[in-house]
């Protein structure tokens, strides 16, 4: 990793159906060996189920689902004289959305059910509703930064 220079971040480009660039973001992150229609087939066809099931617009319960997995803190390890602390460090904006898509994502592959675009949408929905096992892993994100704010001098 080099110190020198900050590297530019590319530009993300919107999805053509949404135009959206958090959809595309979210197309990436599901795409598996390269293949980016199919991954781009699961998340449309998973959008169809969570406008089906819920009545409303699947764009902004995805929203609405991504704003309520975003951390607001995480923690960090950090070396002070021999020791490894836990550091609870405030997220950036583009830090959040990435980790609530990771989670979002990781969360639908484990779940039990037939097809993709299904435990997709299924996670979706809880999230939505602040309930499901990404919303869990946000909720014990902010648990750990909390028992250490105790740390919270040792910031960088």
């Amino acid at each position: 990793m080099s110190r020198r220079k900050n590297t530019k971040k590319a530009p993300i480009p919107p999805d053509p159906v949404y135009n959206s660039r958090l959809v595309s973001m979210t197309i990436r992150r599901i795409m598996l060996s390269g293949k980016k229609s199919l991954a781009a087939k699961i998340f449309y066809d998973a959008l169809k189920i969570v406008e089906e099931r819920t009545g409303s617009e699947p764009l902004s319960v995805f929203e609405q689902a991504i704003k309520n997995l975003t951390p607001l803190v995480e923690v960090k390890a950090r070396r002070v004289g021999g020791a490894t602390y836990q550091v609870p460090m405030e997220v950036t904006q583009a830090r959040g959305s990435t980790l609530a898509l990771r989670w979002l994502i990781r969360f639908s592959r484990s779940r039990n059910g037939r097809n993709m675009p299904t435990k997709l949408a299924n996670e979706i929905m809880d999230a939505a509703n602040e309930t499901g096992s990404a919303i869990k892993k946000r909720e014990e994100t902010h648990k750990m930064a909390e028992a250490n704010k105790a740390f919270a001098h040792y910031r960088y």
